[in-house]
């Protein structure tokens, strides 16, 4: 990722924090808020109260005479989308940083990879000024057209998005539950009949197992589906995968990217990104770890550079 910002230290920080995600603990915002208060001048702490309360949350907070210049989300994937969609295009000078509480956690890991996230924050805290180790990077969104909102971790269509919908009935936590989920999922998956058009050219047309747009490079925390994928080259990485590859194969293969050389497989990339389900039913379609109940059979990606000020490592 280009360095594009100069870095400066933060002073006040804002913590989103939900309670009802994957790996939420009240020592967990505890430790995040006492890092937090250590280095900056004012550290304020918002429990989320339901699905949506994250981004007014940030709003209100981002409209205040003094603002904060640090919003940290703890949380899964779908808090971080919350908060992610009241900063981005946002202006002004807050920077966002992910603190893994969820599930797939695939919002900290697409920036930070196996960094642990006290090291990281207490980066950003200590370590942000000229020369440090971390730098404000403007990352790349996805805006997905017709429902106007940003997509952050990615968009995927078929087994992945389906997954979601098995999650929802299944006891375990963590990435046990995506693991299962996913194999649970692939094992009954019939390929539904795609198109797939990248700046108006067609790359795939056929049965289509998915076809994930992004973003970063994992899905679920876990799966590397965009292995190529950079945060900040100003294009969205699309990777279909035809049936050519049985369903339930997908997991295994996209743990160490192999279905990379499977001849079964489109990699390619674009500022408008169009995938359509050709028999004109509804697209199965995920995007952070959001399932999309109300899309119809297309969903058209327009690349948003540098839409989202985040810190970052320096590489």
């Amino acid at each position: 990722m280009a360095d594009h910002v100069n870095a400066t230290s933060p002073t006040r920080a804002f913590i989103i924090a939900n309670e009802a995600s994957g790996s939420h603990s009240a020592q967990l915002v505890h430790d995040v808020q006492t890092l937090c208060a250590a280095y900056l001048s004012h550290t304020e702490v918002h429990s989320t109260t339901g699905p949506g309360d994250a981004t007014h949350a940030v709003r209100r907070a981002l409209a205040r005479p003094l603002p904060p210049d640090l919003v940290v989300a703890i949380g899964g994937d779908g808090t971080v989308q919350e908060v992610v969609r009241s900063l981005a295009g946002a202006g002004g000078d807050a920077v966002f940083f992910a603190v893994p509480g969820g599930t797939g956690n695939s919002g900290y890991k697409m920036v930070w990879g196996e960094r642990p996230w006290p090291e990281a924050l207490k980066a950003v805290l200590a370590d942000s000024g000229p020369g440090g180790s971390v730098r404000r990077a403007q990352l790349d969104l996805a805006r997905l057209a017709e429902t106007g909102q940003p997509v952050f971790l990615g968009a995927c269509t078929g087994v992945i998005a389906d997954a979601l919908i098995t999650a929802a009935t299944l006891p375990e936590t963590g990435l046990a539950r995506y693991a299962r989920a996913f194999a649970e999922t692939a094992r009954a998956y019939e390929p539904y009949p795609g198109r797939v058009t990248v700046d108006g050219r067609v790359v795939h047309e056929g049965p289509t197992v998915l076809a994930n747009v992004g973003g970063g490079r994992y899905r679920g925390g876990q799966y590397l589906v965009l292995p190529q994928s950079l945060l900040d080259d100003g294009l969205l990485d699309i990777c279909v995968i035809g049936d050519g590859v049985a369903a339930v194969d997908v997991p295994g293969l996209t743990l160490n990217a192999a279905h990379m050389t499977h001849p079964a497989t489109v990699y390619a990339r674009g500022r408008r990104i169009v995938v359509e389900r050709t028999d004109g039913r509804r697209l199965p379609l995920e995007h952070d770890g959001d399932y999309q109940h109300g899309i119809g059979p297309r969903a058209t990606f327009e690349v948003m550079p540098g839409a989202l000020t985040a810190w970052a490592p320096v590489e």
